[in-house]
């Protein structure tokens, strides 16, 4: 069996061989220490330096096994009594050894900086890790917000549209029944009544009031359709509804083919006779062209009687239901009477009127004509306006 030292021989050789002397730390030096170790205990110094200063020149890359080596050979230099290679040697090893700890600390110096480079930049990556994923939590909270917003927006904005729908709905209806009101009753009763839920009655000092009837309507309405009859009816009173609204006057209500208005109310006036007659001649004038037309056509002609009376009056409504504007006193009554008293086509006037118009129109004196409940009435025909007016 081969010994220690046989076997590092043989070992050093296969290196040698093999040119293997590169290998690094234990393929350049390791036999040599090991044999110079080996001849130290056999007290064979020289061979053992011999063995040492060959292979440390060698031993170029790892210091600290080149330390090994110079220690070694210090030892040796100082069994052999050569002092000066041991102190040049022991020169080299402090040198040597401050440059392996100078280096030690520039590792760990930059081990340091690596490592704190390390932890900064860990550090920096859970920072923009926290950052995106507070990125991406604020993305989602704003996106839900903008959802949410949105969806109450929407709310809001179809609410606001139902809202303004009604609204222009509701003041649709506020107009339609304010309308219906005003088609009712005077605009100004209109106003009391929505104000305060009721409207108080006037006494009106002196009004004039106007009664129009067709003269042999029942026998005439025996021998029309209800069609026919309602028809020519409507379209009489709508003719006398826009003459009258020209002249300022109110309506108060058709009674079958009765049709009664008033001037000087519920605003008073000082034209108010005037008024009345103007339109009873524009309505007396639109029933002889409208005769003319059915006579043409061969149909039953309609023949009107107007009567007028001037005087004072109570105007209001009364009760809850189906509100109607009407008038009380016996000027209504005297009116009534100078319609009945009249004659087909002519515009029958009460003294009293007379006494307003005269100088506006010409009348004829009829005289005193018996009026029924009244006795004799000083009545006039209205004949034309005066020359003067024209």
């Amino acid at each position: 069996m081969l010994s220690a030292e046989a076997n590092l021989v043989k070992c050093k050789e296969v290196m040698r061989t093999h040119n293997l002397s590169n290998w690094g730390p234990a393929g350049s030096h390791l036999p040599n220490y090991y044999l110079a170790k080996v001849r130290i205990t056999q007290n064979q110094y020289k061979v053992a330096k011999a063995l040492l200063e060959a292979e440390i020149p060698n031993i170029k890359i790892v210091k600290k096994e080149l330390l090994k080596e110079q220690k070694l050979l210090i030892e040796v230099c100082l069994k052999l009594g050569d002092s000066e290679a041991a102190d040049s040697t022991f020169k080299k090893y402090t040198e040597l050894q401050s440059l392996i700890s100078a280096e030690e600390r520039k590792y760990r110096t930059k081990s340091f900086e690596v490592e704190s480079k390390i932890e900064e930049a860990e550090a920096t990556i859970k920072n923009l890790v926290f950052e995106k994923e507070l990125a991406d939590i604020t993305k989602k909270y704003l996106i839900g917000i903008a959802i949410l917003l949105l969806a109450v927006a929407s709310i809001i904005f179809n609410r606001f549209r139902v809202t303004r729908r009604q609204k222009k709905i509701i003041e649709k209806e506020k107009q339609r029944s304010e309308a219906l009101l005003l088609n009712i009753l005077p605009e100004e009763v209109a106003e009391e009544l929505k104000a305060k839920g009721s409207a108080d009655a006037r006494q009106f000092e002196e009004v004039t009031v106007m009664f129009t009837d067709f003269k042999g309507f029942t026998q005439i309405s025996e021998r029309l359709t209800a069609a026919e009859l309602v028809s020519e009816i409507d379209a009489c009173f709508k003719a006398f509804d826009h003459i009258i609204t020209a002249y300022g006057i109110e309506k108060i209500k058709t009674i079958g083919d009765a049709y009664m208005c008033v001037g000087g109310l519920p605003v008073p006036n000082k034209t108010h006779a005037t008024d009345i007659v103007h339109a009873a001649l524009d309505i007396q004038k639109f029933m002889e062209e409208h005769s003319r037309k059915r006579k043409k056509e061969g149909k039953e002609l309609f023949e009107i009687r107007i009567g007028i009376h001037t005087g004072p009056v109570v105007a209001g409504i009364v009760g809850i239901k189906k509100f109607a504007y009407d008038i009380w006193g016996d000027t209504v009554n005297i009116a009534s009477r100078m319609e009945s008293s009249g004659e087909a086509g002519k515009v029958n006037i009460s003294s009293t009127t007379y006494a307003l118009v005269k100088d506006t129109f010409t009348c004829e004196h009829r005289g005193k004509i018996q009026a029924k409940h009244k006795g004799e009435v000083d009545m006039y025909f209205v004949e034309s306006k005066s020359p003067t007016f024209n």
